[in-house]
C-alpha cells in the first residue's frame, strides 16, 4: 500500500512536493509521480530502505547444561 500524504511530510520533512522529490531521491527511495502531481511511495520500500520490519533480538543469556554435569 502507499503512504498518505501525511507520512509522506513525516518521513521527509517536506510539505512542497518537490522538496518531498528531492528528499526522497536523497534517501534512495523509490517514489512516483501521479498525473496530478501527487507523489506515490510505496509502505514496503520504505520499510525494506529504513530497516522496517526487523527484529534484532537480544542474546539469550548462556546457561550450563547442567545435565552434562
Amino acid at each position: 500500500m502507499m503512504l498518505t500524504n501525511d507520512e509522506l511530510v513525516q518521513l521527509t520533512g517536506k510539505r512542497a512536493k518537490n522538496a518531498q522529490i528531492r528528499a526522497l531521491r536523497f534517501m534512495c527511495i523509490d517514489h512516483k509521480i501521479r498525473p496530478d502531481g501527487s507523489v506515490a511511495v510505496l509502505r514496503a520500500h520504505v520499510d525494506h530502505v529504513m530497516g522496517g520490519g526487523m527484529h534484532l533480538s537480544q542474546p539469550k543469556e548462556m546457561e550450563p547444561n547442567w545435565e552434562a554435569i
